[in-house]
């Protein structure tokens, strides 16, 4: 690792705030099919006609719900389909009457998928988290999932990682949801570092636009998706630069 050096956009920091579901460990593609499985039932059972088109993984899965809580990611694509389901309560079962219950089906489907499957994680995800902790720059992790730290676990990064921040932070302390930069913030906060001089590194849009709503420098947005608009957009909501890999942010 000692032959690995970052690159100018990361040298600058003293601090390096990064999301977890498609950033930090592949668990992105479990939970935008987990979604699917949700989505598509409430679908079939609810959508107006001409609407009721399956849910699509990726695009669909980048423009409303990445990044997203559950309840806010469910709200968001369903009422991009014209559903206009009540909220529900937290101790909704799964199921298609509310948006909790949407969630909910989501959780149930995302919980057995982890069991069956399990998630890991990108080479060059492993790489820049040894060169930054080499150069003393703090790392935290950040999600809106309340999972992470059982996934990072399983993944074997949390001992790179000074701090977590998760759903269940996020529940406990009142912390707003993306693109409020809120859990940033906070991860920041508990590396006693200003977001001035931590980067944000996100594959979320809506996480990349609370990265630039908190003032971080730099935003750096991971593409994933390799779309013909997913870099684009990235860019349009704030993000300094955009990779495939993060193992871009280093030089040999």
């Amino acid at each position: 690792m000692s032959a690995l050096q970052l690159r100018p956009a990361l040298r600058g920091c003293r601090a390096v705030v990064l999301d977890t579901d498609g950033v930090l460990i592949d668990s992105a593609r479990v939970h935008a099919l987990a979604w699917k499985e949700a989505f598509d039932a409430c679908l079939r059972e609810r959508a107006p006609a001409g609407r009721d088109h399956p849910f699509d993984a990726r695009e669909d899965y980048r423009r409303f719900v990445d990044g997203k809580s559950r309840l806010d990611g469910a709200a968001s694509f369903l009422a991009a389909r014209g559903l206009d389901l009540p909220p529900g309560s937290p101790d909704d079962p799964p199921g298609t009457g509310t948006v909790a219950a949407v969630a909910a089906a989501k959780e149930r489907s995302f919980t057995a998928r982890l069991h069956d499957h399990g998630v890991g994680s990108w080479p060059g995800t492993v790489r820049l988290l040894h060169a930054l902790r080499a150069a003393g720059i703090a790392c935290a992790a950040v999600s809106a999932s309340r999972h992470a730290r059982e996934l990072l676990d399983r993944a074997g990064l949390r001992e790179l990682l000074v701090t977590i921040v998760d759903g269940n932070d996020s529940a406990a302390l009142g912390l707003r949801g993306k693109p409020d930069p809120a859990l940033f913030l906070e991860a920041a906060e508990r590396l006693g570092v200003p977001p001035a001089d931590a980067a944000v590194v996100e594959d979320a849009l809506a996480g990349v636009e609370a990265g630039r709503r908190g003032g971080f420098s730099p935003v750096v947005g991971v593409d994933r998706t390799g779309g013909p608009d997913s870099a684009a957009d990235l860019l349009d909501h704030g993000a300094d630069l955009v990779v495939e890999d993060l193992a871009e942010l280093l030089w040999e």
